[in-house]
């Protein structure tokens, strides 16, 4: 597989379709780990190495599942338990009668929203990617809550962002629909706040240091001195964005950008940069029932497979969604086998693992996707990966 992944890479860096990116798979234990290209376009800048940092955008979604997954473990959160005790924001919500209409005309939530509901993302809140009008999250963003591509900076603290949903109703009943995203910034604030610490440190003592992932942080500044930072913001190097009818890329985030600084909303959803190898060790720790290569067992073994089980599918192509990640529910063209699981970060990064042929496969790019259908240099990376 090491000749062959970068093989089917290297067309697509050589060509320009991407500036820069790294991988690593591993296949029943049969390990493909590279890079190719640079930070900028056409070949400038600084070389990518699988030690680069990313912006992993939407991949950060199932390491603070897994974050809050350990809690319940632990006991301080049950799936069942009202979220009101923690976040009393959302506690006594009201419904709109039309998600499209008057957001004044209103009923009572049938029932409180509960830790599950975060998790599964049917807390009745977030985007439903269709089209169509969405009154609530229009006067959530008026109100001041950031909603769009990720963007670190734009948010104020947890406590701050989290009041600002105490006036508004619910798009939908707890438990009715899959809507995408709150539900991981909302988690974020739950397991903080139920664990009495913040979400970075939380992460940094559940999953980080056991699984020795010293480039995942929410910024590459984070608990480094200046000079450390400034040459790690450098390695990061800017974002890129597909330029508009096929023109130059554009820079999306510049090296000093978002993500070279603390933000005082550490985003559950979509705020973490990290490298391959982290994201790696992230994955092989799923695959391996729970467990950190030195034996810790960071999820038990039936919270694992309690969270990678499908609860609720999404859309007509077999994919479903677990307690904050994908599931696949049926086979898939790429090779990919029903219960894999993992998701996709749509600032250009993949993770998925497929239990069936004990796959692992993590692909890390600096340029965005231009919507929620892959680029093609991801469906060959997965071709690649799980193919047989």
């Amino acid at each position: 597989m090491p000749d062959r992944m970068h093989a089917v890479m290297t067309p697509y860096v050589e060509s320009g379709a991407v500036p820069g990116l790294a991988w690593w798979v591993s296949r029943d234990g049969d390990v493909s780990r590279g890079a190719l290209g640079t930070s900028h376009p056409g070949g400038a800048g600084d070389p990518v190495t699988p030690d680069t940092p990313f912006r992993i955008s939407s991949t950060t979604k199932p390491i603070t599942a897994v974050v809050a997954m350990t809690l319940v473990d632990d006991g301080t959160l049950s799936l069942d338990d009202p979220v009101d005790r923690w976040l009393p924001e959302l506690a006594d919500r009201r419904v709109v009668v039309d998600p499209e209409g008057d957001i004044t005309h209103t009923v009572p939530a049938n029932r409180p929203i509960l830790v599950r509901d975060v998790l599964e993302f049917r807390l009745g809140l977030g985007y439903d990617f269709s089209g169509a009008p969405t009154p609530v999250l229009d006067a959530l963003e008026r109100a001041g809550v950031h909603m769009g591509a990720p963007a670190p900076q734009a948010d104020p603290d947890p406590d701050t962002w989290m009041s600002t949903f105490a006036p508004f109703s619910l798009m939908y009943q707890p438990g009715e629909r899959w809507l995408y995203n709150i539900g991981a910034e909302v988690l974020g604030v739950l397991v903080a706040r139920a664990s009495g610490s913040t979400l970075p440190d939380l992460m940094r003592e559940r999953v980080l240091e056991p699984l020795g992932m010293r480039s995942t942080a929410f910024s590459v500044a984070a608990d480094v001195a200046a000079d450390v930072a400034a040459d790690v913001a450098r390695r990061l190097g800017p974002l890129w964005a597909p330029g508009e009818d096929g023109g130059d890329l554009a820079v999306y985030d510049e090296a000093d950008g978002q993500w070279s600084r603390p933000p005082a909303f550490p985003n559950g959803a979509d705020g973490l940069v990290s490298t391959v190898d982290d994201l790696a060790a992230f994955g092989t720790m799923m695959l391996d029932g729970g467990r950190s290569p030195t034996g810790a067992q960071i999820l038990a073994s039936t919270t694992l497979r309690a969270m990678t089980t499908a609860r609720v599918p999404l859309g007509e192509d077999g994919g479903g969604w677990g307690l904050g990640l994908g599931v696949d529910m049926t086979d898939q063209p790429d090779g990919r086998h029903a219960g894999a699981y993992g998701w996709d970060g749509g600032l250009g990064t993949s993770w998925w693992n497929d239990p069936v042929t004990r796959t692992t496969a993590v692909l890390v790019t600096n340029l965005t996707w231009t919507s929620p259908a892959p680029p093609e240099h991801f469906w060959a990376f997965w071709r690649t990966a799980f193919g047989s």
